[in-house]
């Protein structure tokens, strides 16, 4: 993740700029005042990535789905699908 300082008043006149840069990335604009961050913008799928990963039970089955997979707990196509 990289992130670029923007003074508010900056941020105003290239908001449509500055929504560019984050949209689809992992940067992360810190907006400023008085050259102190007070806010922050990133890319929507970014931060839900973020907030997944900061919830327990995410990481929990993430490991444990990476542990059935590693001990061949798995499902074939078919198995998932059938005949769709």
């Amino acid at each position: 993740m990289t992130y670029r300082l923007i003074a508010a008043t900056t941020l105003r006149n290239h908001l449509s700029d500055a929504l560019k840069a984050v949209i689809g990335s992992k940067k992360l604009l810190l907006i400023t005042r008085k050259n102190k961050p007070v806010s922050a913008i990133m890319d929507i799928d970014f931060l839900e990535d973020l907030l997944a990963a900061a919830s327990p039970e995410y990481v929990k089955s993430v490991r444990e789905a990476r542990e059935d997979y590693k001990n061949g707990r798995v499902f074939s196509h078919a198995q998932v699908f059938g005949d769709l």
